[in-house]
């Protein structure tokens, strides 16, 4: 971690450990995906998806292996979880910009900005927030319960996610991320 990345902790870290009520679905849910240890579904369509988005993603993440990393990783978290990947890759565009160290005001870390408090709640003090399949393993379990809680209404399910329910900026944006950049055609 860096030594601005300490920084911005240390100052949040009090916001960031203050957790809300925690719904109790979703930590079983989340305890399951994080103590689990193929997504496509033959070679031809692994390469064809992996090629594309590489290419879409290459100003974002440009060293190739990291970047094949992260797509396999997203692919494979998204597709356990029962997600498009393309959504995914919307939702960490616009949570994070694919910045893994990210931290907000609010103190949600990584790619798909997870609040640290999951980490407490699940008895998992050691997980590395900033690492990327543990980010992605959390993000997807999470937003694939709030599309389940919300009867498949995707709308709904990403305002929950964002802590946005009844306004519709967030949900906008990611939605015009993915119809924009990910979207495939």
């Amino acid at each position: 971690m860096n030594i601005a990345a300490v920084i911005v902790f240390l100052l949040w870290a009090p916001a960031a450990l203050s957790a809300p009520p925690v719904d109790p679905e979703l930590l079983t849910m989340l305890r399951h995906a994080v103590n689990e240890s193929r997504s496509f579904s033959d070679r031809f369509d692994a390469q064809v998806w992996l090629l594309d988005m590489s290419q879409r993603l290459a100003s974002r993440i440009k060293d190739p292996a990291a970047r094949l990393l992260f797509l396999k990783t997203l692919h494979h978290e998204s597709t356990r979880a029962g997600l498009k990947p393309e959504l995914v890759l919307a939702v960490v565009h616009v949570e994070s910009n694919f910045d893994r160290f990210a931290i907000s005001r609010v103190g949600a870390r990584g790619l798909m900005q997870i609040m640290p408090f999951w980490l407490r709640e699940l008895g998992r003090g050691d997980d590395n927030l900033f690492e990327l399949q543990t980010n992605l393993r959390y993000g997807c379990t999470i937003l694939k319960h709030y599309i389940d809680k919300e009867n498949g209404n995707l709308r709904r399910a990403l305002a929950r996610y964002n802590g946005s329910l009844g306004r519709n900026t967030y949900t906008n944006r990611v939605f015009g991320t993915l119809r924009k950049y990910w979207y495939r055609q």
